[in-house]
C-alpha cells in the first residue's frame, strides 16, 4: 500500500514537480500552497509523510510542525527551507522533523530522504506488528514492562477500555501516558475511528479554541476559510489531551460546557455541533492539588476522573530496565540497520542502578545514543553517557566493591550537593517521595 504523503509549498511550479516525481516512486501525493488548507485536510486525512516549506504565505512552517505532530505522532516531516535558513532547518529538526533539504529542490535529495523516512516508517509499523503477533494483544503491545506495577496498569487499561467513559491519565514526564491512551483507544468500542492527540501547553487561550473547536470564515482577521476543529475531526474516535493540566482556566470552562453539552460552537459560529468522542486526559501534575490551589476547575476534574490510571515512575519498576533495554536495541537495530546483540553486563549495571528521572524516554534516548555509536556486537559501558560512566565510577575505590548502602549514601548526597540541598528536586530526581528522602538523610545521620 502506497504511504500518503503531502507537499506544501507557496510555489505551484514546486508542487507540481515533486508530486509528479514522487508519483511516479509510488507515494499518494497530495499538494498544498497554503499551510491553513493543508492542516485542514490533515485533519481529515493522516499524511505518514510531509515535505513543509518554512515560508509559507499564511502561516510559519515552523509553527505547523507542532499541529502536523499532534495529529498524527507518526508523520515524518522534511522541512524545505531558502538559502540561508538551514539554521532555522536544524531547529525545525531539534522539534522533531525527520530531515531538511534546501532550495533549489534536488530531485535525488528529496527522493534520498523520502525513501529513509518510509523505510523509518515501515520498520517501526512491522516492529510494532510482530510485537503484536507475539502477544495477540494490539492495545498493549506497544508498553513495554512485566513488573507487578505495569501489569497493575495493564489490568486496569483492559478493564476500562470497553467502557465508553473519560480516563484520566496521571504519571510524570516520560512513564507512557501516550501509549497508555493509544491502547485504551485501540481496545475500546471507538478503536475503528480516529484518535487525536492534542498538546495543551504552552498555547494561549484563543489558539487552542481555534485548534479544537476550529473557526468559521471571517471569525478573525485571518480566517479566510472554515477550518474544522479537532473536536468535530475525532467524530466516532478518542481525543487525547495531554498536558490538561496547563490548560488556561478560560478554556477549561470551554472545554467543560463542550463535556456536558456534548455539543460545540465554531469560534465564530452559530449552528452547534454534534460531539461523538471519547476523552482521555492526562497531567503530570496532581489535579487534585491543582484544584485545591485554584489552577484548575474542580468540575472539570470531576468530568475526566471517571477513572483514574496512575502510572509509576521507572524508579518504582527498575525490574523492567532490562526489558527496556533489550526492546530498544531491536527498535534501534531496525531503523540504524546496525546489528547490535545486546548490552554488556557491566553497562546494564550502570543502567539499572541509574535514577533515571526522564523515566521510559530517557532510557530510549540513552539506548538510541548507544546503539548509534556502538561499533561492536555488545554495548559496553564505553558506549553510555559520560555522566553515567562518571557515576559508576564514584561507586569504586580501587578495585574495592562498596557495600549497597554506601553506594546509595554517596549517590544521594551528591545529588543534595548539586541541586544546592534543593530536597524537593532532589527527591525528584532521585525518584522518591520527599518523605522517604527526609527518612534516608535522618538515617545516615544527617
Amino acid at each position: 500500500m502506497s504511504l500518503p504523503l503531502a507537499v506544501v509549498d507557496d510555489e505551484p511550479i514546486v508542487c507540481r514537480r515533486l508530486s509528479q516525481a514522487l508519483n511516479r516512486e509510488g507515494f499518494a501525493v497530495e499538494s498544498f500552497t497554503t499551510g491553513h488548507a493543508f492542516m485542514e485536510r490533515m485533519a481529515q486525512h493522516a499524511f505518514d509523510i510531509v515535505l513543509l516549506d518554512l515560508k509559507l504565505p499564511d502561516i510559519d512552517g515552523m509553527a505547523l510542525l507542532p499541529r502536523i505532530k499532534a495529529l498524527h505522532r507518526e508523520a515524518e516531516v522534511i522541512v524545505v527551507t531558502g538559502f540561508g535558513g538551514v539554521e532555522k532547518a536544524i531547529e525545525a529538526i531539534k522539534k522533531g522533523a525527520y530531515h531538511y533539504v534546501a532550495k533549489p529542490v534536488n530531485l535525488g535529495a528529496i527522493r534520498s530522504l523520502v525513501k529513509g523516512a518510509k523505510d523509518k516508517i515501515e520498520a517501526c509499523r512491522e516492529n510494532l506488528r510482530l510485537r503484536q503477533a507475539l502477544t495477540g494483544d494490539a492495545g498493549l503491545s506497544a508498553i513495554i514492562g512485566n513488573s507487578p506495577a505495569m501489569q497493575e496498569v495493564f489490568a486496569l487499561v483492559r478493564k476500562v477500555a470497553p467502557v465508553d467513559c473519560n480516563v484520566l491519565i496521571h504519571g510524570a514526564s516520560g512513564t507512557g501516558k501516550a501509549l497508555v491512551a493509544r491502547a485504551i483507544h485501540q481496545l475500546g468500542p471507538r478503536s475503528g475511528g480516529p484518535l487525536i492527540s492534542f498538546n495543551c501547553g504552552g498555547f494561549t487561550t484563543e489558539l487552542i479554541s481555534s485548534e479544537l473547536f476550529g473557526y468559521e470564515k471571517g471569525a478573525f482577521t485571518g480566517a479566510t476559510a472554515t477550518k474544522i476543529g479537532l473536536l468535530e475531526a475525532a467524530a466516532g474516535g478518542t481525543v487525547f489531551l495531554d498536558e490538561i493540566g496547563e490548560m488556561p482556566l478560560a478554556m477549561q470552562v470551554k472545554l467543560l460546557h463542550a463535556l456536558q453539552e456534548r455539543r460545540i460552537l465554531r469560534v465564530g459560529g452559530t449552528a452547534p455541533i454534534d460531539l461523538n468522542v471519547r476523552f482521555i486526559a492526562a497531567s503530570n501534575k496532581d489535579l487534585k492539588n491543582e484544584v485545591a490551589l485554584g489552577n484548575f476547575r474542580e468540575d472539570l476534574f470531576f468530568r475526566l476522573n471517571v477513572v483514574l490510571i496512575n502510572l509509576p515512575s521507572l524508579a518504582q519498576r527498575r525490574e523492567d530496565i532490562p526489558l527496556l533495554v533489550r526492546h530498544f536495541i531491536e527498535k534501534y537495530n531496525l531503523l540504524f540497520h546496525k546489528q547490535v546483540t545486546g548490552i554488556r553486563p557491566g553497562a546494564l549495571r550502570m543502567l539499572s542502578g541509574y535514577s533515571f528521572p526522564g523515566n521510559v524516554r530517557e532510557v530510549e534516548n540513552i539506548v538510541e545514543r548507544a546503539v548509534a555509536l556502538c561499533d561492536h556486537q555488545e554495548i559496553g559501558p564505553q558506549d553510555l553517557p559520560q555522566d553515567l560512566q562518571r557515576l559508576e565510577s564514584d561507586t569504586l575505590e580501587g578495585d574495592n566493591l562498596l557495600p549497597l548502602a554506601e553506594v546509595e549514601r554517596r549517590y544521594i548526597f551528591k545529588v543534595l550537593e548539586k541541586t544546592g540541598y534543593d530536597k524537593g528536586l532532589s527527591a525528584r530526581i532521585l525518584g522518591v517521595p520527599r518523605t522517604t528522602l527526609w527518612r534516608k538523610i535522618r538515617n545516615m545521620g544527617s
